[in-house]
């Protein structure tokens, strides 16, 4: 098999040490042990210099690679693979053999290289995937919040949509603060439209005892465990703001924030995620089957078994589906008529998944064309269906032994 790089490396990494393997030639392969800390990486890199090493490539080990990555990707070029793609022919697993398989595959080209952005994108990864994860906190405090509740029978999140709303946070403090504070003086602390329900809130508010100091410590320290979160979550996004600005990711945003369901800061995810640049995406097929939002493909002797859709990114998937319940929410418009056009045959599952790709696909023709986001309408598939619409008409009226003409209306 031809050799596609003369001068190569492979990187078996660990949390304290990495294995590498140098190809050059038709010599022998060297190997050496190098630890994980600045000056034992700083040495790797020296060492790889030394022997005129041109291409270097790694499995991503969970967080392992990242030092290693940020440490050498000016000096070489690096390729970052899955590790599913370059397991080892069994029964020869070391890791002296693994780094020489990888530089093995290397040198003839047999490596399918990971997507990983610029430096500047992977900081926006971290502080948008990081504020997701307060997201998700908050709402597991939350839920703890009204488990409490249930617990001493208060019956408050029957009647408010939102317990952490502004009334319902003044419930609460009361409650806490105030052992004494009556159901009626509670429900009094409604505000806006949730006022017309103070006497179902003097009934949810009534516990009989029910509340007890148990309760009112549990709740205190919840609540401040939401607040808590919350400033943090005003924090990144603050910080996820300048970063925009400081990138080329602003003007991508706004153009984005114009499609249904997705607003500013799923904006700011998705861009994080993808990026910018559609160059590194050929066409948006290979875009979506990055973001595992395609059909798999499962099929053996004639049979196709399986078309779930395959792992991808799985904080961009998330977004996207969470982007295609607001989509499929949005009356008057392309992605509403997408939605239940395919829930009617498919289910509720099946066509959100497809408004998320339909998504993705057009952010991809969004970004790779300087235009501006276009609705096709509510009637895009009724305008599609309506030649074969009639021409099924034509047909039963033929087979109900008529003679038609079609003339079009003026």
């Amino acid at each position: 098999m031809q050799a596609l790089y003369e001068r190569c490396g492979g990187l078996d990494v660990h949390k304290d040490s990495v294995v590498a393997c140098v190809l050059v030639g038709s010599r022998p392969p060297e190997v050496r042990s190098f630890g994980t800390t600045t000056a034992g990486l700083l040495a790797l890199g020296d060492w790889l210099a030394e022997r005129g090493v041109t291409h270097v490539a790694m499995e991503s080990t969970g967080v392992y690679w990242k030092p290693i990555w940020n440490l050498l990707e000016d000096r070489f070029e690096l390729l970052l693979a899955n590790a599913q793609h370059i397991k080892n022919v069994p029964g020869r697993k070391t890791d002296v053999a693994d780094c020489q398989w990888i530089a093995q595959l290397l040198r003839h080209g047999l490596l399918r290289a990971s997507f990983v952005p610029d430096r500047g994108q992977r900081q926006l990864r971290e502080l948008t995937r990081q504020r997701a994860q307060l997201v998700a906190d908050r709402a597991r405090v939350a839920n703890r919040i009204q488990k409490v509740l249930e617990d001493a029978n208060l019956k408050i999140g029957s009647v408010i949509s939102d317990v952490l709303g502004k009334s319902g946070r003044d419930m609460l403090r009361t409650l806490i603060e105030q052992p004494h504070a009556t159901p009626e003086a509670v429900a009094e602390l409604a505000r806006g439209m949730l006022r017309r329900k103070i006497p179902r809130l003097r009934d949810a508010l009534t516990h009989g005892g029910g509340l007890n100091d148990h309760h009112r410590f549990m709740l205190s320290q919840l609540l401040d465990q939401v607040e808590h979160l919350e400033r943090q979550v005003e924090a990144f996004e603050r910080r996820i703001d300048e970063a925009m600005r400081t990138t080329p990711f602003d003007q991508a945003a706004a153009k984005l924030d114009a499609v249904p369901g997705i607003n500013r800061r799923a904006a700011q995810a998705i861009l994080a995620e993808i990026g910018h640049d559609m160059s590194r995406f050929p066409t948006a097929a290979h875009l979506a089957s990055w973001a595992g939002l395609c059909p798999g493909n499962h099929e053996s002797a004639g049979r196709r078994k399986s078309g779930r859709t395959r792992d991808g990114n799985r904080w961009l998937c998330q977004m996207l589906v969470q982007c295609a319940w607001a989509a499929a929410r949005t009356k008057r418009s392309y992605f509403h008529a997408l939605y239940h056009r395919l829930k009617a045959r498919r289910g509720h599952k099946r066509a959100l998944i497809a408004v998320a790709h339909s998504i993705l696909v057009t952010l991809w023709h969004l970004l790779s064309k300087s235009q501006p986001y276009a609705d096709l309408g509510p009637d895009h598939f009724r305008q599609l269906s309506r030649p074969d619409r009639a021409a099924e008409l034509v047909r039963r009226l033929q087979h109900m032994g008529y003679t038609v003409h079609l003339n079009p209306a003026a």
